[in-house]
């Protein structure tokens, strides 16, 4: 599974980072940043995370990508 990012709509909120910081940032405005774009499959802790981030987004920035 693979995670995207629109920083076009982004609203900086900080849901992402909050939830899941090992696979999301911010830049200096706030909008966010993939430190990672892939989460490994063996890890479903880490992928339940990232799925909590994606759904908790306000702004529906962010996707989870089917590989």
């Amino acid at each position: 599974m693979k995670i995207a990012a629109d920083r076009e709509i982004c609203m900086s909120a900080g849901m992402c980072v909050m939830t899941a910081d090992e696979f999301f940032d911010q830049d200096d405005d706030g909008v966010v940043l993939l430190a990672s774009d892939e989460i490994p499959n063996s890890h479903t802790d880490v992928a339940r995370r990232v799925r909590n981030a994606v759904k908790l987004c306000p702004s529906g920035a962010l996707q989870l990508v089917p590989e």
